[in-house]
């Protein structure tokens, strides 16, 4: 198996990935509190998670990824009372509009996707835990944790603890980052308030318990990998070690990975600058999933992404350079044999970009390996040494490549008018341009030049590019 290494937010550096159980990596990763649905900024971490259990997989591991969807907080229990419908009817919606996106995006499914409301009993067994250990205490109904009997509290992300003062109780799921103090792992009930009858009284739990209860239950006491945005690192993660930790009495997560922010044109993204976009914003807006894809990929998870109108167009240019690249490999009448070079060519890329994702998964160096190789090899079929073999070989390095990148199959129309949108019309097939080509061709040979503009008309405004040849012959590709 490959050795891979990656940054850790708890240490600040680099490690090499060991797992603790042979040949599988365990990875928890925060999904999202489904009270809306997911914006642009959330599945940049999702697109980052899901590079690094492709990239696993390609490596040789196997991979059990758990995944949490937080199905009850503050929002979603006043949000449901609010439509006057039970917190389940009120998030099935957001949970299938979640999956659907993530498909939409080609994210591949992780092994478990758990509800917070499926496991009450786990988070009310862990609350026990803490309260037998003395890391807890009651007030009016409501379970807190006592950050001071914590002494590593701030490890993971390097916060002044001395600043915070012990004994000042936070019930909001939601709050600043500065107004960290001892938190809830249960909530006594609101008037009106949806709540769970339990061994350590009627309530809910509060945020943070849930992912420490889910995690262990799935993944075991220590796990390989947690991952999430930046901005759970604190408060989110940092109680998640203290509830797990303070539990078990062993190291909670070996490595923590954080996926940097998204700014928009260079702002931080927010409703009242109107700069906030779900996808289903964008793909209203005809972009493409493969598009967004591509960009949320394209910078490395630990550097911010700055997601602009001129950013979208190079995504989308990118893709179907790649596109046009790969359906070139397959249709080129080319001359049989090999060139040792070339091979070598596509030997030294697949290894540069697993050698770029290998290294904390850095997208732009394994990006920058397969555009290279694209630029060589487009230049080598343009003076005609490019064999049928050579484009063999190439085809495997970029079905290699896509294994990673998952933006080659030009599935975009059908994705979008699933979730309804549509550009609507969808793509000419390439049997359709095939045949319209040759129309072309008959008709130009018959010098009715009237209608070979016709048809080449007919393909540039379906998006195809006709390209006539030095050599005499013409080829398309799209758009």
């Amino acid at each position: 198996m490959r050795e891979i290494r990656l940054h850790n937010t708890l240490t600040n550096r680099l490690e090499l990935l060991e797992p603790l159980h042979e040949g599988e990596v365990r990875i928890y990763t925060c999904g999202p509190t489904v009270y809306d649905f997911a914006h642009i900024g959330n599945f940049r971490t999702f697109v980052f998670q899901d590079v690094l259990r492709r990239f696993l997989h390609a490596s040789g591991y196997r991979v059990l990824q758990v995944m949490n969807l937080t199905d009850v907080d503050d929002r979603i229990i006043q949000n449901a009372a609010a439509a006057g419908i039970s917190i389940r009817e009120y998030t099935e919606k957001y949970i299938q509009a979640f999956i659907d996106d993530t498909k939409s995006l080609s994210l591949e499914t992780p092994e478990e996707i758990v509800r917070a409301t499926d496991h009450i009993d786990d988070m009310v067994d862990l609350i026990e835990r803490l309260q037998k250990k003395g890391f807890t205490y009651s007030r009016e109904g409501s379970i807190y944790y006592s950050i001071a009997k914590f002494p590593a509290y701030g490890r993971l992300s390097k916060i002044d603890v001395a600043g915070i003062q012990a004994g000042v109780r936070v019930d909001a799921d939601r709050y600043e980052k500065a107004d960290a103090r001892d938190f809830a792992l249960w909530k006594a009930p609101k008037p009106g308030e949806h709540f769970w009858e339990t061994r350590i009284g009627a309530g809910r739990p509060g945020w943070h318990v849930e992912c420490s209860a889910m995690s262990m239950k799935y993944l075991g006491d220590t796990i390989d990998v947690h991952s999430g945005g930046v901005d759970l690192a604190f408060p989110h993660h940092e109680n998640e070690i203290a509830q797990s930790e303070g539990a078990t009495g062993k190291t909670f997560v070996r490595l923590w990975l954080h996926a940097e922010h998204l700014i928009v044109e260079g702002e931080k993204m927010s409703k009242s600058l109107g700069n906030f976009f779900t996808l289903r914003d964008l793909f209203a807006k005809g972009q493409k999933p493969s598009t967004i894809r591509f960009l949320l990929l394209s910078v490395p998870y630990r550097r911010q992404l700055n997601f602009t109108p001129d950013s979208l167009k190079q995504a989308e240019s990118s893709v179907e350079r790649l596109r046009n690249f790969f359906a070139r490999l397959k249709e080129e009448k080319l001359p049989a044999g090999s060139k040792v070079e070339m091979q070598k060519r596509a030997t030294k890329a697949e290894a540069d970009f697993d050698l770029g994702l290998a290294d904390d998964l850095n997208t732009a160096v394994a990006l920058a390996a397969v555009f290279d190789l694209v630029r060589d090899a487009n230049t080598a079929m343009d003076r005609g040494e490019l064999r049928q073999q050579d484009a063999t070989r190439l085809v495997a390095s970029m079905e290699k490549f896509d294994g990673i990148l998952a933006v080659l199959t030009d599935d975009d129309a059908e994705k979008t008018r699933n979730l309804g949108f549509g550009a609507a019309e969808a793509r000419m097939t390439a049997d359709q341009i095939e045949a319209l080509m040759e129309e072309r061709n008959v008709a130009r040979r018959r010098r009715d030049f009237k209608r070979s503009d016709e048809i080449r008309q007919q393909l540039t405004d379906s998006g195809i590019i006709v390209e006539d040849t030095r050599d005499g012959n013409v080829r398309w590709k799209y758009k």
